[in-house]
């Protein structure tokens, strides 16, 4: 049963782990009452958990696989009738990141990367803004990567799907005009995975312009500005240390082990 919330209600994709957490906590920060996506598991990370309970945030999980092209019209139903309206702010986080280079690249891979990394917020996109209710504005933050920019030849059927999304920002802002912003954010390597050392990931971050690279923070904060700033619309802001200035052959991952083989 719906039961409208007086706070201006947030749905973070991938909301319940690694940056999209961090969104989501920077959101419940705010004010914001928070919708959180999973693919399945909707439990909360524990720095997540602690920050929803100490906001007294109005929270629910849903789940929801992207790559079906019926579960985001089904995703804002769902979490309109939760809610009691449909969200004020949209972050499309979750992605698909597997990989190809173009020998390898099929027509299997650039379908499932185009599904969850372009069709599904698109389609997101498009169920929020329709649902929007009378006088509403609501604020769309498309969350890209820094490769944009400067591409590589590796992760090519997620580069090409993340290009496409990036281009999608002004083109929807254009056709939205007064009704809906579109913005975007651009990170670049935020969170280490098993791939990467200590000291590699000081090493990377050495190379970047701002001898740094981007936090989880760092890309919240940035999601909230867009979100919460009514006269920003088709804008790509890249939050990345510096990275997008950069033309690299490699993923960082390779880079820096060729650098140091």
């Amino acid at each position: 049963m719906s039961r409208p919330v007086a706070a201006p209600l947030a749905l973070v994709t991938g909301g319940f782990r690694r940056v999209g957490a961090a969104i989501a906590m920077e959101l419940a920060r705010a004010g914001y009452a928070i919708a959180l996506h999973g693919r399945s598991d909707l439990t909360p990370e524990p720095e997540l958990a602690a920050t929803l309970a100490a906001e007294a945030t109005d929270w629910a999980g849903f789940a929801a696989d992207l790559s079906d092209p019926a579960a985001p019209q089904a995703l804002i139903d769902q979490v309109t009738a939760h809610f009691g309206r449909a969200p004020d702010l949209l972050v499309n986080n979750a992605s698909l990141f597997d990989y190809d280079d173009w020998q390898s690249m099929s027509a299997q891979m650039l379908a499932d990367h185009f599904a969850v990394n372009l069709f599904a917020p698109m389609l997101l996109t498009r169920a929020v803004v329709a649902g929007a209710g009378e006088g509403r504005v609501p604020s769309i933050v498309q969350i890209i990567d820094q490769r944009v920019r400067n591409p590589n030849g590796d992760q090519l059927s997620y580069t090409l799907s993340k290009q496409a999304l990036a281009e999608s920002i002004r083109t929807l802002a254009r056709a939205f005009g007064a009704r809906a912003r579109v913005n975007g954010v651009a990170p670049g390597l935020t969170l280490a995975t098993s791939d990467y050392d200590d000291a590699q990931m000081a090493r990377l971050a050495a190379r970047m312009p701002l001898h740094r690279l981007s936090a989880p923070g760092d890309i919240a904060r940035a999601v909230r500005y867009l979100a919460q700033e009514p006269a920003i619309t088709g804008q790509l802001l890249f939050v990345d240390g510096g990275a997008h200035m950069l033309s690299m052959e490699r993923d960082f991952v390779f880079m820096d082990k060729q650098d140091q083989a």
